[in-house]
C-alpha cells in the first residue's frame, strides 16, 4: 500500500492510485488491512465470488461462461426461489403494498401480509405464534439477551452458527459450551449449573450447515426434561424439507410438535430464498420479544414483496406439495453414487453433501476445475471451517432431476481422478 501513497503536507497523504486524501492513521490502518489480506492470499483461502447474471434456479448463468451451469451451491432446497407461481406472489405484492414500508414494525411498519405471514408459520410449526425479523441472524441476535439474565444458563453446542454464538455473547447469563453433539458432556455441563440456576435453556443448531451433521434432538429434550431446562434449535437448514413433510429436525426424530421450546429459522433459503427470519414458540415469548428484541424494534419491517412470496411458499407447504420427499431421493441418489465412486462424504444423510478433500488449495482447484465441466460448487476453507478439514460443500434440491445429479456425479468422478482424490 505504501507504493501508491505520497506526502503532501503536513498530517495527511494523498494515495497516488485514486487521489484520496489520507491521515497518517488511515493510511497506517490500510497497512494494517493489506497484511491481513495478504495473509490469506498466501494460506490459499482467498474467497473470490463469482457472479451469476441470472435468477437463482437449477441451472445458472455465470459471468464469463457462454452455457447454463448446473448450480449444486445453493441453499434453494426446494427450487421455489423462482418458482412462478412465488414470484407472481412478489410482483402483486409490489404493486399493491409497495417496495417497502420505510419504517418499523410498532411505528408504521405492519401491514397486514406480515400478520398473515406469522400466522402461518406458527401454524406450520405447530407453536403459538411467530414474530418477523429481517434475517434469522437478527432472531439469533434478538432472543437471549431478552429471554436470559445473570441468574439464568445457557448452554451452546461448541459448533454452533456464528449467529447463535453472537446473540448469546451479548446476554449476561451463565454460558457453558458443550462438546459438538456429545450428550455425555451436554449432562455434565447441565449439572453444574443445575442448582444455581433460575432458567436453562439448550442452544443448537438443529442441522449444522458445514457438516450436513443433526443434533441428538431426541436424547437432548430427554436431558432437559431431566434438568428442567429450555431446548431452542436453529432450523434454518431444516425448515421446509427436513422431515417427512418439512417441518424439520424435530419432524425428523418423530418429536411431537412442540417439543422443542423455541424455533428460529429463516426465510433466506428453502422459504423463498430472499431475506427474513423468524422466532415461533410461546406467546408470552413472542409478545415480550415484540416488546424488547433490538433487531425488531430498531430495523425496518421485512419487505412487502418478500413477505408475499414467503406466504406463498407456506402455502405450497401447507397444502403437502411432496417436495421433501423428492430432496431425499435425489440426497439418497447423490450420496450412494458418491460413496461407491470413493469419496468421503461427510453429514448424515441430508441434502448438505460435504465432500470432504482437507487441503484449502486442492478444494478450490477442484471447484474451479468442476465449473470447467458445467458444474457451479464451492471449495469451503478456513475460517469458514476449520483448518485442514477444506471441502467441497454439496447441496441438493428437489428442482434437480437424477439426470442432473448423474452428471454432477460423473464431473467429480473425473475432476477426483485428475486430482488424485481418488483413485
Amino acid at each position: 500500500m505504501a507504493a501508491f501513497i505520497i506526502r503532501r503536507g503536513p498530517g495527511y497523504l494523498k494515495c497516488c492510485q485514486t487521489g484520496v486524501r489520507l491521515s497518517h492513521a488511515q493510511a497506517a490502518c490500510r497497512d494494517i488491512l493489506e497484511g491481513e489480506l495478504e495473509g490469506i492470499r498466501e494460506a490459499g483461502t482467498w474467497k473470490t465470488e463469482r457472479v451469476i447474471t441470472s435468477k437463482q434456479a437449477v441451472k445458472i448463468r455465470v459471468q464469463g461462461k457462454e452455457s447454463g451451469i448446473l448450480n449444486f451451491c445453493s441453499n434453494n432446497y426446494l427450487g421455489l426461489s423462482s418458482h412462478p407461481e412465488v414470484i407472481r406472489a412478489g410482483k402483486d405484492a409490489l404493486d399493491k403494498y409497495g417496495a417497502g414500508l420505510s419504517s418499523v414494525r410498532f411505528i408504521c411498519g405492519t401491514q397486514d401480509i406480515h400478520m398473515d405471514l406469522e400466522e402461518k408459520i406458527a401454524r406450520f410449526h405447530g407453536r403459538d405464534d411467530a414474530i418477523l425479523y429481517a434475517s434469522c441472524f437478527d432472531a439469533n441476535a434478538g432472543l437471549f439477551e431478552i429471554l436470559l439474565t445473570p441468574e439464568d444458563a445457557v448452554l451452546s453446542d461448541e459448533l454452533n452458527h456464528a449467529s447463535i454464538i453472537d446473540g448469546i455473547r451479548l446476554c449476561k447469563a451463565r454460558k457453558l459450551r458443550y462438546q459438538h453433539k456429545n450428550m455425555q458432556d451436554l449432562e455434565t455441563k447441565l449439572q453444574e449449573c443445575k442448582d444455581e440456576a433460575r432458567m436453562k435453556v439448550i442452544a443448537t443448531d438443529g442441522v449444522f450447515s458445514m457438516d450436513g451433521n443433526v443434533a441428538p434432538l431426541a436424547e437432548m429434550c430427554n436431558l432437559a426434561d431431566k434438568y428442567n431446562a429450555l431446548v431452542f434449535i436453529d432450523e434454518c437448514h431444516a425448515t421446509g424439507f427436513f422431515g417427512a413433510t418439512g417441518r424439520g429436525t424435530e419432524e425428523h426424530f418423530n418429536l411431537p410438535p412442540g417439543r422443542v421450546d423455541i424455533i428460529n429459522s429463516t426465510l433466506g433459503k428453502a422459504l423463498g430464498g430472499a431475506a427474513g427470519g423468524y422466532t415461533t414458540g410461546p406467546k408470552e415469548l413472542i409478545t415480550l420479544l415484540r416488546q424488547r428484541a433490538r433487531p425488531y424494534l430498531f430495523s425496518n419491517s421485512v419487505p412487502p414483496p418478500v413477505v408475499a412470496c414467503a406466504n406463498k411458499v407456506f402455502d405450497l407447504l401447507l397444502g403437502s406439495s411432496g417436495f421433501a420427499e423428492k430432496v431425499q431421493a435425489n440426497t439418497d441418489r447423490f450420496r450412494s453414487q458418491m460413496t461407491d465412486a470413493g469419496f468421503t462424504l461427510a453429514g448424515e444423510n441430508h441434502p448438505i453433501c460435504p465432500v470432504m478433500l482437507g487441503d484449502a488449495r486442492l478444494a478450490s482447484n477442484f471447484a474451479d476445475q468442476m465449473l470447467e465441466r458445467g458444474i457451479y460448487v464451492i471449495g469451503f476453507s478456513y475460517p469458514v471451517v476449520p483448518k485442514g478439514k477444506a471441502r467441497i460443500r454439496v447441496q441438493i434440491s428437489a428442482s434437480h432431476t437424477f439426470e442432473d445429479i448423474d452428471q454432477t456425479v460423473e464431473a467429480f468422478k473425473q475432476v477426483g481422478k485428475g486430482l488424485g482424490v481418488i483413485g
